[in-house]
């Protein structure tokens, strides 16, 4: 088992998050909500291991404020 890479990883964060907000410009907010749901399923694709797909699932569940 592979385990999910939580140390920051990205070469260019700041550019990578501003990739994100570009991707979603202009949109409304189903259409929004439809590419975030479609950028998850390729990267899952991609990833290919369920077992660090159920890591990333819980890790991002846990950080969510209870309520």
């Amino acid at each position: 088992m592979t385990d999910l890479t939580l140390a920051p990883n990205l070469a260019a964060p700041d550019d990578t998050y501003a990739d994100l907000l570009a991707a979603h410009e202009g949109l409304s907010e189903a259409d929004s909500a439809r590419l975030n749901a479609r950028l998850i399923l390729v990267l899952a694709n991609h990833i290919g291991d369920r077992d660090v797909l159920r890591q990333a699932l819980r890790t991002a569940r846990e950080a969510l404020p209870e309520g």
